[in-house]
């Protein structure tokens, strides 16, 4: 591994759960972090711009690029060398866009390009899924498109469900944040069988109506019983938010992973969905910037 070769790797946002799919599916979107790993003799040099960037600075060695990246060499059996790291930051923290899986994904990726031995979709998912956590945010971000996961003995499971090209994803996101443990602790140990059987049967219908490209059953596709209800609790106005959004025309809408932010699936008048959305938000008191996002197909790319 010489000194000066610098990697860079762009990873994209994640919408995960889509409602009824909770653990299981989630949805690649083209807003990005970038990381530049370069490999020297002078330690460990971190600098980031964007957003989280002055939170993410005082993480120093503890950040989740360079816990990844180090993991990755150890995996590989490369003494882990000196490294320059520069962070991009376009995507949110603790706003359910998956900013942790893109920081997992980059440092495992570029780590093992600067080796020279790039890993298998595989690998990196089994490298990055200890520190992240969350295949269904981890997946997305890594392949690209609509995914659906399941952990086994076998590592992360997973299969790419075709998605028509017409959808756009409306991210509304508050100015507040909910990190995932908090938003986890909101959530019951049991749920009624009832809501089970209502969450299985959305979420499967969800996966067939995407693959049919038949959008008409989006809405009642992503309705949730097992985690939305009680995460509204901890975001004021989700739900009136949920509401404006489908009475303006959206296919659907769910919160984004554990929140703060609210999704909506649109295949015209995103700027509308979006405005009304936002509106809403206002009149509870609550900021927010509307996303008006494409599907990212690929997935994380090397350059």
């Amino acid at each position: 591994m010489s000194d000066g070769r610098r990697i860079k790797v762009r990873v994209p946002a994640s919408t995960a759960n889509l409602g009824s799919g909770f653990d299981v599916l989630g949805l690649a979107l083209a807003l990005y972090n970038t990381i530049e790993i370069e490999a020297t003799t002078r330690g460990v040099e971190l600098t980031i711009e964007g957003e989280g960037a002055e939170r993410l600075r005082k993480m120093g060695d503890r950040s989740l690029v360079l816990r990844a990246a180090r993991a990755t060499f150890d995996y590989l059996g490369v003494p882990a060398p000196g490294l320059k790291v520069h962070l991009k930051n376009e995507i949110p923290l603790k706003r359910g866009l998956g900013s942790s899986a893109t920081a997992c994904l980059g440092g495992v990726i570029a780590a093992a390009a600067l080796t020279g031995r790039p890993l298998s979709p595989d690998e990196i998912l089994r490298l990055a899924l200890p520190l992240e956590g969350h295949p269904d945010n981890l997946t997305p971000a890594l392949v690209g498109g609509l995914t659906a996961t399941s952990l086994s003995e076998r590592g992360v499971r997973y299969v790419k469900i075709p998605i028509p090209e017409a959808i756009k994803v409306v991210a509304v996101i508050p100015d507040m944040e909910l990190g995932t443990a908090e938003a986890r602790r909101a959530l019951p140990r049991q749920v009624p069988l009832a809501d089970a059987v209502h969450n299985v049967g959305r979420a499967a219908l969800l996966v067939a109506a995407m693959a049919a490209g038949d959008l008409s059953f989006l809405d009642e596709a992503t309705r949730d019983r097992l985690h939305q209800p009680y995460r509204a609790k901890l975001i004021p106005g989700m739900e009136e938010v949920l509401g404006a959004a489908r009475r303006a025309g959206a296919l659907a809408a769910f919160l984004s992973g554990a929140g703060s932010t609210v999704a909506a699936l649109v295949d015209r008048d995103a700027e509308k969905v979006g405005r009304e959305m936002a509106e809403t938000w206002a009149r509870k008191g609550m900021r927010s910037q509307v996303k008006v996002l494409t599907v990212e197909h690929e997935g994380a790319k090397l350059s």
